[in-house]
């Protein structure tokens, strides 16, 4: 597997795979063709078919800036490897140069005939059963594990992230206004977090919390701000979330918040290393089921659960998001992004709780969950994986 930072993302919204991908792409594509006299960028597969709701020209078009650029978009052709395909052309005199590069989810591209292993690939270790005996073995945490494989200096990395979450958490439920992108859709985070109710119960209290921050940080990648991939940028909101909320209710201090967001890499690891994050290639179970399960490993690790116990919460997270399409509105990151960011962050909790009691019952694998999910997604339609041609996506504009 490969270092976290691949995994944790610090970059700007509203989509890893459709904006920060394409803008890695063509940083890298400028760097080895610097010379260009016009650069053109073809868009396929989802890329193409919600690339404007994503905004994917935008972020070309600041990346190419000062120079001779097109973009165009082709919505009909197949694409070869993975739906999130684009190429690159640099031309100079008589001589062109292509070079196609394929979006994988989480903001980490590849070009063909690279394999996405051979990015720093740092864990020898590749499924949950073979980890978790080993730190038996050892009798260590995934948190140390983690230490262990990545060295002491991932902390200062991870502390990073802790701020650049806690940042998007701050910022989201301060602003308001309405998001761009032309569905008129109202931030909600701020309501959220100030709309108490006289008799609130905690529970109710727990929800709306949890709910505001996930708003709020979902929010703030929809509007292009800063957040981290967890494991992608419409995930964004649920890992911060569930660790924002037991921060401030359970006093637990950033060096454990530290030690939740390393346990909850391996959980996003494992399941990009033998599935996919990615919501083009698996539909949105890939992603908010994923975010998900990271976030449900990362509360069990702060109430120091055993490993069964991770194990099972990070899978009942995967397991009962099997299927979850991925139909957004406009092709944008709004609906039903943001307000499913929400419902997995309390999601996660939940799973936690249940895991506390019933993980020595358990008959499925986290392993064997990742395979199943993979296999799912792979199974539904092209139009329920991020193209906007069905589900919601055709409802809401036929209506």
């Amino acid at each position: 597997m490969q270092s976290l930072k691949y995994l944790y993302r610090i970059g700007s919204g509203p989509s890893s795979s459709h904006t920060m991908g394409p803008i890695a792409a063509a940083k890298r594509f400028i760097k080895e063709n610097p010379d260009a006299e016009e650069y053109k960028v073809m868009l396929f597969g989802s890329l193409a078919k919600t690339g404007t709701g994503h905004m994917t020209d935008t972020a070309l078009m600041r990346v190419f800036e000062g120079k001779k650029f097109t973009i165009e978009f082709d919505k009909d052709t197949p694409t070869d490897y993975h739906p999130n395909t684009m190429d690159f052309y640099a031309v100079k005199g008589d001589k062109t140069v292509k070079t196609r590069f394929y979006s994988i989810g989480g903001g980490e591209i590849i070009a063909r005939g690279e394999q996405a292993s051979e990015h720093a690939e740092i864990y020898p270790l590749n499924s949950f059963t073979e980890i978790s005996k080993y730190c038996r073995e050892k009798e260590i945490r995934l948190w140390q594990y983690v230490e262990e494989q990545e060295g002491e200096e991932i902390w200062d990395y991870l502390a990073e992230v802790w701020t650049v979450m806690q940042d998007a958490v701050k910022r989201g439920i301060q602003a308001e206004g309405t998001l761009h992108g032309g569905l008129g859709l109202q931030r909600k985070a701020r309501y959220l977090f100030r709309q108490k109710h006289i008799d609130e119960s905690e529970e109710t209290k727990t929800n709306r919390l949890i709910c505001a921050y996930a708003y709020a940080v979902s929010e703030e990648n929809a509007d292009g701000g800063l957040i981290v991939t967890a494991p992608t940028c419409g995930a964004c909101g649920v890992l911060p979330a569930v660790l924002k909320y037991l921060q401030v209710k359970r006093n637990f201090t950033d060096e454990q918040i530290l030690h939740g967001l390393a346990a909850a890499s391996i959980v996003g690891n494992l399941i990009k290393t033998n599935a996919s994050i990615s919501g083009a290639e698996c539909g949105c179970q890939a992603e908010i089921g994923t975010a998900c399960a990271m976030a449900a490993a990362a509360a069990a690790e702060l109430y120091e659960l055993d490993l069964d116990q991770i194990e099972y919460a990070a899978e009942m997270s995967i397991e009962h998001h099997l299927g979850l399409t991925c139909d957004p509105i406009g092709g944008l990151v709004q609906i039903p992004c943001i307000e499913r960011n929400a419902i997995a962050a309390m999601r996660a909790l939940n799973a936690v709780n249940l895991a506390d009691f019933l993980a020595d019952s358990r008959k499925i694998s986290f392993d064997m969950i990742v395979d199943t999910m993979y296999e799912t997604g792979k199974d539904l339609k092209v139009i329920y994986r991020e193209t906007a041609e069905g589900g919601m996506a055709k409802k809401y504009l036929t209506k």
